[in-house]
């Protein structure tokens, strides 16, 4: 019966993601979406409230964003249902006629910890804007997210910090399931697809059952959650090399929340397609910018006469035009201008990441180019169990204010 179940999935979802090219567990795909085409492997910037901090639309568009990310927790407070409804969803009121993903507000709850009550039923919490209390629903997640018009909505499902005891984890795996079943009591949206979302946090076998129990639900694509949230960065591709085997390779697989070039690049290895992180735009409103070499702090008085651009290979504008005196001076005159630089910079980095991984795949050079890669990314964005008193970047010093 199950694997009746695979197939009929598989056939559904065939008509949306294309593979083109694989290498290993690694893929080229394309997924159809009903505001446009996205190649993958891909970034997605998140903009949480309807915006990807500092950016316009069009500017996104201009730096290669392919697909952004909205939140529908904080949609559903701000600008709300009624705002939503009355503009036909939050494609035409951001003006932005790409592809959006919705996350279903789940990572939200968890980032509350203790303010907050979790049952079968739903989580209730108090509003981080006015203490109202709230009610979240694995229906209300999916109306939430039908209203907003996004082109992928993800289940709503419980996430839980790292590490955790296996009772802890298996309950969240569980309830998962059972807010999975409730979200597809909801009438479906005509055009938007759903993921289903991996939990189980290091345990291999738990993630295993995880991931069986929601490939019974006529899921449209993939998505590993609850990694990334207090792991070492080795636990987080020792999970992700044992589940891939046993992902459906017709199904869109996305790695949630993740992360620096180094998790990327492994996590396309393992067979990943899709990713989203605050990083880019939390570190640029910091002073972080990314490089092949690691982050970059601007605000280091080394720059102060540095007449050099950030990259001297990167062709966005804060590369081609400003210097990084320059840059560092809008950071110590806190001018606005240089949150927005380091934006698009950041993205940018990303985006070209992408490409060049995409690129060798069309190749057939990724094996090569991940080797070549892996131990530079490794040496540049080590996680808190790998870096020494000395190190020459320090991630953990541009913490979002």
């Amino acid at each position: 019966m199950r694997s009746l179940k695979i197939e009929s999935q598989m056939t559904k979802t065939i008509s949306h993601f294309e593979i083109l090219k694989t290498e290993g567990f690694a893929r080229r795909g394309r997924l159809t979406l009903e505001h446009g085409i996205v190649e993958t492997p891909v970034f997605m910037p998140v903009g949480t409230v309807g915006a990807v901090k500092t950016m316009s639309s069009p500017e996104l568009k201009s730096i290669g964003s392919q697909i952004i990310l909205g939140n529908t927790y904080h949609l559903y407070l701000r600008p709300g249902p009624e705002i939503l409804k009355l503009f036909n969803g939050l494609h035409p009121f951001m003006n932005w006629d790409k592809p959006i993903l919705t996350d279903s507000g789940g990572f939200q709850v968890f980032s509350l910890g203790k303010l907050k009550k979790v049952t079968d039923e739903g989580v209730k919490f108090q509003s981080h804007l006015n203490g109202d209390t709230i009610f979240l629903t694995p229906e209300l997640s999916c109306q939430i997210q039908q209203t907003i018009g996004s082109d992928i909505a993800m289940l709503f499902d419980e996430c839980v910090a790292l590490p955790n005891t296996e009772k802890v984890l298996r309950e969240a795996v569980h309830r998962s399931i059972l807010w999975g079943k409730r979200f597809f009591e909801v009438p479906p949206h005509p055009y938007q697809k759903i993921f289903g979302i991996i939990q189980g946090g290091t345990s291999v076998p738990l993630r295993l059952e995880s991931l069986e129990l929601t490939l019974n639900l006529p899921i449209d694509g993939l998505a590993v959650g609850g990694l990334s949230v207090g792991e070492p960065h080795a636990e987080m591709v020792h999970v992700l090399s044992e589940i891939a085997p046993k992902l459906p390779p017709k199904l869109p697989h996305y790695l949630m929340g993740v992360g620096t070039p180094r998790d990327i690049l492994e996590a396309v290895n393992c067979g990943i397609d899709m990713f989203d992180c605050v990083l880019p735009t939390r570190n640029a409103r910091n002073g972080g910018f990314f490089t092949h070499d690691g982050l970059l702090n601007i605000r280091n008085s080394s720059h102060a006469k540095d007449n050099r651009p950030i990259d001297a290979t990167c062709e966005c504008e804060c590369c081609k035009h400003y210097s990084r005196a320059y840059l560092r001076h809008l950071f110590s005159t806190k001018e606005i201008l240089g949150l927005r630089l380091a934006t698009i910079h950041n993205l940018s980095y990303y985006h070209r990441f992408m490409s060049d991984i995409r690129q060798s795949l069309e190749n057939g050079t990724f094996g090569s180019f991940y080797q070549k890669m892996r131990p530079r990314l490794t040496a540049a964005y080590q996680d808190k169990t790998e870096k020494s008193a000395t190190e020459k970047f320090k991630l953990d010093s541009l913490t979002e204010v």
